[in-house]
């Protein structure tokens, strides 16, 4: 930001006369006020919190991205295929169920922890509590019914497995809901950090448990790495972040009010969300068989990686409009066009280099994967659209919209896939996903001056 004195430099620069004769404004002084408005303009808009906590959310995107990419190349250089592929199903199950367990709460800790004050503690631990039982409920009733819905991970049901896989649930969810408390604090630098830390703990317990060879090794070491990133993030969360956020409240904020229907109708709608990006992998696992559906995980997991770039451009937006609720249209504006830019440069680098990239996991993944990969980075740049609209819903708690965006993304992927899969496989699946996107974000785009108009010019 540009200081006081600097502002004050810049403006009575501004005010200063020229020496031009003219007794009206001459075209120097128009030229003087237009450089004393960009020095000043210009800092406070590349350090203002929206774009400054949106770029390091995407950092934490990109970093966990890099870094879980290494925890799979070791996987597919340790384990067989048909490993990697049943692990990162029984992984997908296990993020489906924390998202049924975890009703969204995470996003109602972005939407209501800027303005929480004292009542922030409370508000992260009832999300907590309620979150972790749910979602170990949610994965006993699972592991019951894994002969009628997943044949495959059958294997979950023994006994040291099941506690793991409970846990392991539970676990997620927590980890889900601290990053939503740490950006609804502004402390988005450690969202970096324990993303970076939970990386790296679950590559190094990788390589001990290929050195042990142990068979489960994959899902062994990422719920490891998982439990120290949620201790250690707790720890900073709870010592530092959230009394100094409670501090800060000299006002005495109010309790947040109406909460829970927010939380159920986001819920609703981000579960249908989450559903899509989970069964999918079981579809593919189920018609496909265990190696194919590693060729696909890995697509995916690179193409999600765009994916969650644009919610955390939204997190960060959801964020400054919860402060700040007048400026709901120009940072939605600005996080459109700055995210749309993000993406369009990263989707042209992946498409360029999606079979050097995918090689680096093996040839069989690069000969399998490559056209799923391109499809799915491609379907990237639509969902930018959607998932503006689907924040300045939350922003606005214009719940229906909320729920239908969401609803209906999920069932046009799930639907497509089961129609396309059959006869074209894996190249049928992203195309699913790529149809999916344009089917909603080509008529947000026609409507955008409906639903987001641009915020009225300030008189100069």
């Amino acid at each position: 930001m540009t200081s006081g004195l600097s502002a004050r430099s810049a403006a009575a620069q501004a005010a200063r006369p020229c020496s031009c004769p003219e007794p009206l404004p001459c075209q120097c002084s128009y030229l003087t006020l237009l450089r004393a408005r960009v020095r000043s303009a210009k800092p406070a808009a590349i350090g203002e919190p929206l774009l400054r906590n949106g770029h390091i959310l995407v950092a934490s995107t990109v970093l966990a991205a890099a870094l879980g990419s290494l925890f799979w190349i070791f996987a597919t250089r340790w384990y067989s295929a048909e490993i990697v592929g049943r692990s990162y199903a029984a992984l997908s199950a296990a993020t489906l169920l924390s998202a049924l367990g975890s009703f969204n709460l995470g996003n109602v800790l972005v939407r209501f922890v800027p303005r929480a004050g004292r009542h922030t503690r409370g508000l992260v631990l009832r999300c907590y509590a309620i979150s972790a039982g749910a979602s170990a409920l949610a994965a006993v009733v699972f592991l019951l019914l894994i002969p009628m819905i997943a044949p495959g991970l059958g294997y979950l049901r023994e006994p040291v497995l099941a506690v793991a896989f409970i846990a392991a649930t539970a676990g997620y969810s927590v980890f889900v809901l601290q990053d939503g408390a740490l950006t609804g604090l502004r402390r988005t630098g450690w969202v970096l950090g324990e993303n970076a830390l939970f990386a790296v703990a679950k590559t190094g317990m990788l390589a001990l448990c290929a050195l042990l060879a142990l068979g489960t090794g994959i899902l062994v070491s990422w719920s490891a790495g998982l439990l120290v990133s949620i201790v250690v993030t707790n720890l900073v969360l709870f010592r530092r972040a959230v009394p100094e956020h409670h501090r800060a409240d000299r006002t005495g904020a109010p309790a947040p009010t109406r909460v829970m229907r927010y939380a159920t109708a986001d819920y609703l709608g981000n579960l249908s969300s989450i559903a899509a990006y989970s069964v999918v992998p079981l579809m593919v696992l189920n018609h496909l068989g265990a190696e194919q559906n590693a060729y696909y995980s890995l697509a995916w997991i690179i193409a999600d990686t765009l994916y969650v770039a644009a919610y955390s451009m939204g997190s960060s937006l959801v964020v400054e409009a919860a402060r700040a609720p007048e400026r709901l249209a120009e940072h939605a504006r600005r996080t459109l066009r700055h995210t749309g830019l993000l993406l369009l440069a990263a989707t042209t680098v992946v498409i360029v280099a999606a079979p050097w990239i995918l090689r680096l996991f093996g040839p069989g993944y690069a000969e399998n994967g490559t056209t799923v990969l391109r499809l799915m980075v491609l379907s990237a740049l639509p969902n930018v659209l959607l998932s503006v609209a689907i924040e300045v819903c939350r922003v606005r708690r214009a719940l229906r919209w909320l729920i239908a965006l969401q609803f209906a993304f999920a069932v046009l992927v799930i639907v497509l896939v089961g129609a396309l899969l059959p006869a074209f496989g894996l190249t049928g699946v992203g195309f699913a996903w790529l149809i999916a996107g344009c089917a909603l974000g080509l008529p947000l785009l026609v409507t955008l001056p409906r639903w987001l108009p641009s915020p009225d010019r300030r008189p100069s």
